[in-house]
């Protein structure tokens, strides 16, 4: 088994036995895994951020699921390439918090993953660049269950190329 597939199985036990997670008791009751896309090894990348300069880490309120918004800093850029197809995606950082958070909107969103979009986490390799392996992306809780608030991935984190990793659309969503 593949260290993902043993993230996965671990997440679907905690999913399913954790009263403090999205899931209502019904929910837990009828869950029997989240759905994943294939593991994909091309989607896993350890990049350079292009770091904004001073002036330009703007805060910015990232809307929300409530209709609130939640304040972000715009910290710095990534560029790659999915499929042969270059692509550009902003990494934020909320503010107080102290990793880096990549919410991105992508060719599977609204269809076969969450309407509106997944999440990175981005740790820190350790001699300047992030680690972005999208088979980790997550939905927000929201996916779940409507009863949670959550960022929605900015305008300027779409891409028109399919990432194809990790989680699928939830099809028990609770809403309320």
């Amino acid at each position: 088994m593949t260290e993902i597939a043993d993230f996965r199985k671990a997440k679907d036990r905690y999913f399913g036995d954790d009263e403090n997670l999205p899931l209502t008791p019904e929910q837990r009751q009828r869950f029997q895994g989240l759905q994943y896309f294939a593991e994909n090894e091309k989607l896993q990348f350890v990049l350079v951020v292009e770091e904004f300069p001073a002036e330009s880490k703007d805060e910015i309120q990232m809307a929300t699921s409530s209709g609130d918004s939640a304040t972000h800093t715009r910290w710095g850029q990534l560029k790659f390439e999915v499929g042969c197809e270059p692509v550009e995606l902003i990494v934020y950082l909320s503010v107080g918090g102290d990793g880096y958070f990549l919410p991105f909107m992508d060719a599977t969103t609204g269809g076969e993953s969450y309407s509106d979009g997944r999440y990175l986490d981005l740790p820190d390799s350790g001699d300047g660049r992030l680690l972005a392996d999208f088979n980790y992306a997550y939905n927000p809780y929201r996916a779940y269950n409507s009863r949670w608030i959550c960022p929605i991935s900015p305008l300027e984190s779409r891409l028109k190329v399919a990432i194809d990793v990790e989680e699928k659309v939830f099809p028990d969503v609770e809403e309320h």
